[in-house]
């Protein structure tokens, strides 16, 4: 998409995404965590696996989205950026 739409339209559109990692949220809250706040056995494995050594905190989103919209990425386009405290690289997801 990237590709396709830089030949149609130059550098005024950009495709570029955020690759979130593991987040605690409403939706997941009782997969990740027991009722008094404590990790579950399957946040611990994931936590094992993530180099940070802790979930995101919503806000760490901010900075790359910042980024991607700013006139800083004026020339990035096709790219995804992982916010995800080192989990891809490190769990070979």
């Amino acid at each position: 998409m990237a590709v396709e739409l830089a030949r149609r339209f130059g550098d005024g559109l950009r495709v570029n995404a955020i690759a979130p990692g593991f987040f605690v949220t409403t939706q997941n809250r009782d997969v990740l965590l027991t009722p008094d706040g404590e990790y579950t056995e399957r946040s611990k494995r994931i936590i094992a696996q993530t180099p940070m050594g802790r979930f995101g905190r919503p806000e760490e989103l901010l900075g790359a989205l910042r980024f991607l919209c700013s006139d800083s990425a004026s020339f990035v386009t096709g790219t995804v950026i992982p916010v995800d405290g080192g989990f891809s690289i490190y769990s070979g997801v």
